[in-house]
């Protein structure tokens, strides 16, 4: 559940990334030189988060802790004006989302029932891609009837709402 809202709140922005990206000064490479900033740092923080807290019994903290701060860099996107404020918050959100979805991966794999392991992975999937396509309708219709400010601040908050649902697994 808290996973959907999470993956809702992040799939808002979609496609709309370039175009706030512009808004803000940036160009076609700045888009890129961002979106690959994020996608480098978060695959390179997968690889170290996974390899620390691999065995460890405070998985279910790094994921609630990964998602809060998903939910704060999310907010930073108020504060962009420029390029460089773009970059600061792609990588930020890189690791934080890095920091939450091993071990979110770890409980997930440790629950499935094993008769029906591909079928819980694709429905994990699925849900996944179906709650981003409806997010980014919605985000959409936000930006262009509201304002870029107007959907990052619902973003924010639908993060923060997926960081305290995800941490009822703490009072386990």
């Amino acid at each position: 559940m808290g996973a959907n809202i999470w993956y809702f709140g992040e799939g808002m922005l979609g496609p709309l990334f370039a175009v706030f990206a512009e808004k803000v000064g940036g160009d076609i490479l700045d888009i890129t030189w961002a979106w690959a900033t994020y996608l480098a740092l978060t695959g390179i923080c997968y690889i170290i988060i996974g390899k620390l807290i691999n065995g460890k019994p405070y998985k279910e903290k790094v994921m609630v802790a990964g998602y809060a701060l998903n939910a704060l860099f999310t907010f930073c996107y108020l504060f962009v004006s420029d390029s460089w404020h773009l970059f600061i918050v792609q990588a930020g959100l890189g690791t934080a989302e890095a920091i939450g979805t091993p071990a979110w991966d770890a409980l997930y794999a440790k629950n499935v029932d094993d008769e029906h392991d591909t079928y819980a992975w694709g429905l994990s999937s699925g849900q996944s891609q179906i709650v981003t396509g409806a997010a980014i309708v919605v985000g959409g219709l936000i930006a262009h009837y509201v304002s870029f400010n107007a959907l990052f601040i619902t973003m924010g908050i639908i993060q923060s709402i997926a960081a305290i649902v995800q941490s009822q697994i703490l009072r386990k």
